[in-house]
Order: C-alpha cells, then sequence, then structure tokens
C-alpha cells in the first residue's frame, strides 16, 4: 500500500492554507482534470492528514476522477496540547465546525465552482463528517464512514440529508454495535456494509482495497451525473 499521493496527470496540485477563525489549517488539495467532484477528508483522532489510509483512498479517487482535500483539523499549535489530553480530537462539535469552515473555503475556489462536494470520514472525522453534512444540507452530495463513529453526532443523525455509506470491519465489534445504532437513526438514503475478516483499520491485506471500492463506489453512484443511452450526460 502505497503511503503518499501520487499525483494525477493533468491536474491541479497545491498545498494550502485555510482559515478558521485566528487559526490556520494545512491542507493538500488535488483536483485532476475534468473532475467530478470533490472529497473532503475528516481523519480520525491522533491522525492527520498524512495518513497513510486516508492516502491510500485519496489515491483511489483520483484515479476514479474525483478532487481531494486532504487537510488537519488542528493547527500546529493545538497537537501538542491534545497529544496529551485528548481534549480535542474528540470534541465533535468543534471538528465538525473545521469542515464546515473547509468545505466554505473549498466553495470559494475557482477551480471547483460547480463541482459536486463529498465526505470522507475516519473514526471520530466519521461523526464530525455527518454533523457538518447535517449542517449544510444536500449541498453536500455524499458521505463515506470509514471504521467510523457515527454515534458521536449524536442528535445530528436525523437531519442529514446527504447520501451515507457506514463501512465497519467485521472483527470491530464493538463498532459494529454503534454504526448499527446510528444507521438506524439516519433518515438520509443509506447503506450499511462490513468487510468481513477486517479490524478497527482494515489491516488485513486487501481489506483497504475493498474499503477504497465501496466507498469510490458509492461517490460515483451520486456524485457523477449518470449517461445517457446515446452517451451523452443528464444535465
Amino acid at each position: 500500500m502505497s503511503t503518499a499521493i501520487e499525483t494525477p496527470v493533468e491536474s491541479l496540485t497545491r498545498a494550502v492554507r485555510i482559515p478558521v477563525g485566528h487559526l490556520m489549517l494545512e491542507g493538500d488539495f488535488i483536483l485532476p482534470e475534468d473532475a467530478a467532484g470533490v472529497v473532503l477528508f475528516a481523519h480520525g483522532s491522533g491522525s492527520s492528514r498524512h495518513s497513510p489510509r486516508n492516502q491510500f483512498l485519496a489515491q483511489t479517487l483520483h484515479e476514479a476522477g474525483f478532487g481531494t482535500l486532504l487537510f488537519d483539523l488542528l493547527a500546529p499549535v493545538e497537537e501538542p496540547r491534545d497529544a496529551v489530553a485528548f481534549s480535542l480530537r474528540f470534541d465533535i462539535p468543534l471538528l465538525a465546525g473545521r469542515l464546515v469552515a473547509a468545505t466554505q473555503w473549498l466553495w470559494k475556489q475557482p477551480e471547483a465552482k460547480g463541482l459536486k462536494t463529498g465526505y470522507c470520514g475516519a473514526s471520530t472525522g466519521g461523526a464530525a463528517a455527518l454533523m457538518a453534512a447535517a449542517q449544510l444540507g444536500d449541498r453536500i452530495a455524499a458521505v463515506v464512514s470509514r471504521g467510523g463513529r457515527p454515534d458521536l453526532a449524536g442528535d445530528a443523525l436525523p437531519r442529514v440529508k446527504s447520501p451515507t455509506l457506514l463501512i465497519v470491519g467485521g472483527y470491530d465489534e464493538t463498532v459494529m454495535v454503534l454504526n448499527e445504532d446510528a444507521f438506524a437513526k439516519l433518515r438520509c438514503e443509506k447503506e450499511y456494509r462490513i468487510v468481513p475478516a477486517a479490524t478497527h483499520l482494515f489491516d488485513e491485506p486487501g481489506r483497504l482495497e475493498q474499503v477504497a471500492q465501496l466507498a469510490t463506489a458509492w461517490f460515483c453512484r451520486h456524485m457523477v451525473p449518470p449517461a445517457t443511452e446515446e452517451g451523452g450526460i443528464h444535465e
């Protein structure tokens, strides 16, 4: 499994700084030519935009024609304190607010104008993605939670309008129960998929590839316009 994003041919690639209040969040924005949309990543507790799992998923999405925005939910000045107290990584409203801010920043970028937006969250980032989607409504075309904690989105779950896919490892029994409870509270179009013989991080051979295929198919389903029988595109 590659641990770095390979830049797509004929793509825009740039490091970005996203303003959130008085802080700046570091990120990487990659947009293939003729992209079908942009997926923002919300990583889990203790992780970052450099996570090899998120990098692998982002590469798979690039190959499918999607842009990605991977960014750190915490600013560099916050990370030392959070590494000791763990006080910010589990603050779901805070993380969701930063995801909303990053989304609004993206919508102001000329390169992303008119492109659909999706969310891909992991662990606590799954809850942040759902809470942010509940706030932004149908402007978020699709949400994928990978080994997430959607239960932590709480009262936001019934308000999510975006089609949502929950993916859990078959060996991740506690998280499976939490996902099942959250799934029952969602009122949007939804699917719940279990990857057999996989633990929380999907580190087993071939399992992350299965996650990437499921996630990419979900984003294609909800972010790519269907082709007509003549090969055209519905507007």
